[in-house]
């Protein structure tokens, strides 16, 4: 079920992490006006305006944290991909280290709830992307691999290259 190594892998949890996160940011920043949000008292300080072309180029950049993500899970693999409910031990494995215990004050993390300023309120409202993204990462990443099929293949990275090229669109095009 695992065959491929990790080029395979990396190219895997690649595609399945830029389009779930291209698809939960653009849900959040609509659902959520990130626009009015990242200028609020509580997050100018360190987000970006949405206007920025490094927040463009984010999610074609994401491809970074695909290999961060896959050096660090291939270890691992065995556990989500071919055990018992899989894609809820990824879920777990990655709200539980990389969302809410963070080493770092990150909102709607613990860290975030004690040292940071901004109100409960706004961490939790935001928890809502990286917990919708992260599942929806856990789920398609164990159904490729479980149920493969070329049209995964096509479709993913299909819409990866589209996520990149509208990336590279939204920083290169004047405004």
């Amino acid at each position: 079920m695992t065959e491929g190594g990790f080029s395979r892998f990396f190219l895997r949890v690649t595609a399945c992490h830029m389009v779930t996160y291209f698809v939960a940011g653009l849900l959040a920043y609509t659902l959520l006006d990130y626009a009015t949000a990242f200028q609020s008292e509580h997050l100018a300080c360190w987000m970006r305006p949405t206007t920025s072309k490094w927040v463009a180029l984010g999610p074609g950049l994401q491809w970074i944290r695909g290999l961060v993500f896959a050096v660090v899970l291939y270890p691992f693999r065995h556990v989500f991909l071919e055990g018992d409910r899989g894609w809820l031990k990824l879920w777990g494995l990655l709200l539980g280290l990389g969302i809410l215990s963070t080493y770092g004050p990150a909102p709607g993390s613990v860290e975030g709830l004690l040292y940071t300023k901004i109100p409960p309120l706004e961490q939790v409202k935001g928890l809502s992307e990286v917990v919708g993204q992260s599942l929806a990462f856990s789920i398609l990443l164990v159904a490729w691999y479980r149920r493969p099929h070329k049209a995964w293949g096509i479709v993913l990275c299909s819409l990866t290259a589209l996520v990149v090229l509208m990336s590279l669109a939204g920083a290169l095009v004047p405004r």
